[in-house]
This record gives C-alpha cells, structure tokens and sequence, in this order.
C-alpha cells in the first residue's frame, strides 16, 4: 500500500508563489511539458484533419441511405473540433503553442485525410481514421499514466468519443454492404 503524505498548507502556499509565470504548471508536474505538448501538437492535428474530412463527406454525401451517414458525418465533425479545442487549450496551460497552421497539420495528423469516392469509401476512411486515434491515444494515455492527470483525463474522454465514433461508422458500413 503506498503511504503517501500530504503536503502542510504553509508549504503549499509558499510553493505556489514562486515560479508564477509557469501558471497552471506547479513544482509537482513531473510529465517531459515538451513531449506532452508534442503530443497534444500532433493530436491536434489530427482531430483538425478528422474535422475537415467529416465535413467534406457531410457535404458529399450522396446516395439512398446518404442522410442517415451525413447526419453522423455532421455530428462527428462538430465533436471532432470539440476535441481540437480542448487540446489547443491544454497546450496553451502548458505553456505551448497550438499548431494551427494548415501547412503543417496534415504531416503531423497521425491519421490521413482520404476523401473516398463515394458513400462506401467515405465511411471506410473515416473508420480507418478513428481506429487510428483509437490506438494513437490508448497510447498516450499509457504513456502519460499518472504524471500529468489531466492531460491523461483529456485523452481518455477523447478516446471514448472515438470509440463511439467507430462504432458508429462500423454500423453504417455495415448497412453499406
């Protein structure tokens, strides 16, 4: 059993006023900032290029049973850029800077953008898409473990939304076939 020990509040206080302009980031952040703002950078860039690839298809969706896939594609794009804002705002905690720039976001996205041709192609991509942010953040959240929890909390609520995602797009290749 670990036998921790709480630091006394005179302690704490006094920490808490030196190193000020480090913000949220205290004396106990034990995490490599400048691997987890990599991370969190590439993630990024993956959830923009999620957005914009579920925006497309939202768009280019055509077919019998094209609304029912739009509708998912819609709302997968809104979450997706939930997710980019969230990490954005976690770099900049950290005292990083949100990548943003479009010429640099498609090489550091762990997922592709492919457009897909039609309906059925569409719905693959986006499935590859999501089995790889399901991986990429498994292992981030791995690697992460307890040393910096809220990072790590981020990733997991993330990779649950990509969970569902997958799920989603799953079921309506299904229904494709």
């Amino acid at each position: 059993m670990l036998n921790l020990q709480l630091t006394d509040k005179n302690t704490l206080r006094e920490r808490a006023r030196q190193n000020v302009d480090n913000g949220a980031v205290t004396e106990g952040y034990t995490a490599d900032r400048e691997e987890i703002i990599r991370l969190l950078n590439e993630s990024l860039a993956t959830e923009l290029v999620c957005t914009l690839r579920y925006k497309r298809h939202y768009f280019m969706a055509t077919g019998l049973k094209a609304s029912v896939a739009a509708e998912e594609f819609a709302e997968h794009a809104q979450q997706e850029a939930e997710h980019a804002d969230r990490l954005a705002e976690r770099i900049v905690q950290l005292g990083g800077e949100p990548e943003f720039d479009p010429d640099k976001i498609s090489a550091m996205s762990h997922a592709e953008y492919k457009a897909g041709n039609n309906l059925k192609e569409m719905v693959y991509e986006d499935l590859v898409a999501e089995r790889i942010a399901i991986d990429s953040y498994r292992e981030i959240v791995q690697y992460i473990g307890e040393k910096d929890p809220t990072t790590r909390r981020i990733f997991e609520d993330i990779l649950a939304q990509e969970e569902e995602h997958a799920d989603d797009m799953a079921d309506i290749l299904a229904d494709l076939s």
